[in-house]
C-alpha cells in the first residue's frame, strides 16, 4: 500500500493537468528504506508524447545522483495517461526499473477515474491501494530522525 500526503497527490494532479495533452512525469523521493514519499521532483518528458513518457536521461542521472547524495531513493515514479485508463501500458511495465518504487498513474482524460498505484517487478504489474493522508504518522517521522 502507498501512503502519501494529500499535497503530493494534488501536486502530481496539478502538474498532469498543466502538461495535458502531453504525458507528465516525475519522481517523489524519500529517505532510503522508509517508504515515505516527501520530495516531489517534476521531470521533463523528453518524448513529448500524448501516450508515452521518457525521462530526460541527463536530468534523470542528475536527480538520481542528488537522491543518492541525500540518502534518498525514488519512492514514487509517476506519470499521466492522457487518453487511456490509468493502468500501466506494456511499455510502462517494460521500462519499470525500480522494483521498490510505487508507480503512480494520473488520468487526465476523465475526471471520473482516480489516481492509481502499482508495483511493477520483472514486468509483472500488481495494483495496490493508495492511502491519502493529511499528516504522516508521528512514529514514521520519529524513525526518520533516529
Amino acid at each position: 500500500m502507498l501512503t502519501i500526503h494529500h499535497k503530493l497527490v494534488e501536486a502530481m494532479i496539478s502538474q498532469a493537468m498543466s502538461d495535458h495533452p502531453i504525458e507528465t512525469c516525475g519522481v517523489i523521493a524519500g529517505p532510503a528504506g522508509y517508504n515515505l514519499p516527501l520530495r516531489l521532483i517534476p521531470m521533463k518528458n523528453i518524448a513529448q508524447s500524448e501516450n508515452f513518457f521518457r525521462f530526460d536521461p541527463q536530468q534523470q542521472l542528475l536527480v538520481w545522483k542528488e537522491m543518492d547524495a541525500r540518502g534518498e531513493e525514488p519512492i514514487v515514479i509517476y506519470h499521466s495517461h492522457t487518453s487511456s485508463q490509468a493502468y500501466p501500458s506494456r511499455a510502462d511495465a517494460e521500462l519499470a526499473t525500480e522494483p521498490q518504487a510505487h508507480y503512480v498513474i494520473i488520468p487526465t482524460a476523465s475526471l471520473n477515474e482516480e489516481v492509481r498505484s502499482f508495483r511493477i517487478i520483472d514486468q509483472m504489474v500488481i495494483e495496490e491501494r493508495i492511502r491519502i493522508v493529511h499528516q504522516y504518522q508521528p512514529e514514521l517521522e520519529l524513525q526518520m530522525v533516529a
